[in-house]
């Protein structure tokens, strides 16, 4: 028998709730991730712009350290600063670097043009990533290897420097680059943790890379003791692009 009610259930609206909760969470994360990089450019017309949905959301000013401001999405004009053209004619075709591909800036090798200038600090007000000299209070753990005084050799097998220092992240400590000095490829230059191997038996940091012939165009720093994200994505690209196109064979299928 019906008792003429309207029956509600508790359960299902609370789990209908949740649905329409999580897709609307979802979809303001996948928007608010659009306030950079976005609108892509299009291969077919300067004036089609690609934000795919959601749309991108309208600009936002963020207030930073130091009393400057920045608003996100930006209406940047668009810079080309990289160096390569499309393998075909179809839209969506590969690119290929054009001129010298360790400096193309494209493929492994490309980085971020608009990161920032300014260097990032810690809540202190110091300097996020500095050398040990910089940093007084820092040091290399005993029961770790210590890569100051050890030759560096790149990929080739040649002599390019000798380790001189090390930087660190002091918001998370941990070493971020190696400092190595040579008289023939000019300043100091830094070489990304990430891409150094530690040869205790040999007592030699290995670059594999990038080679000799490479290391006097490693991107360089402004300031001896300090370094901005531009700077890190620069050095890091260049060691990056080096696994693809230091070598013609590096850059062909293995199969």
């Amino acid at each position: 028998m019906s008792s003429g009610l309207l029956s509600i259930d508790l359960v299902e609206i609370l789990f209908t709730l949740f649905w329409i909760f999580f897709i609307s969470l979802a979809l303001y994360l996948h928007r608010e991730s659009k306030r950079e990089g976005y609108p892509l450019v299009s291969d077919r017309s300067g004036r089609i712009k690609v934000q795919g949905f959601p749309a991108v959301p309208t600009a936002k000013t963020y207030y930073l350290e130091g009393g400057r401001t920045v608003s996100a999405p930006a209406d940047e004009p668009e810079e080309k600063h990289f160096s390569a053209e499309p393998a075909a004619s179809y839209p969506g075709a590969p690119i290929n670097p054009v001129g010298n591909p360790m400096l193309a800036g494209v493929g492994p090798g490309a980085y971020a043009p608009n990161r920032s200038s300014v260097v990032e600090k810690t809540l202190e007000g110091t300097p996020r990533i500095v050398p040990l000299r910089a940093s007084p209070t820092s040091y290399v753990d005993p029961r770790d290897t210590d890569p100051r005084g050890m030759a560096v050799v790149a990929a080739d097998g040649e002599n390019v420097g000798t380790v001189t220092d090390v930087w660190i992240d002091l918001a998370e400590p941990q070493i971020y680059f190696l400092e190595s000095q040579s008289g023939e490829y000019g300043q100091s230059t830094l070489i990304p943790f990430g891409f150094a191997e530690i040869d205790k038996r040999n007592n030699v940091i290995r670059v594999n890379a990038i080679y000799s012939k490479h290391w006097a165009d490693v991107p360089k720093i402004a300031s001896a003791d300090q370094i901005t994200p531009l700077e890190e994505d620069k050095i890091t690209a260049y060691f990056g692009g080096g696994l693809m196109f230091a070598d013609e064979e590096r850059a062909e299928p293995f199969i």
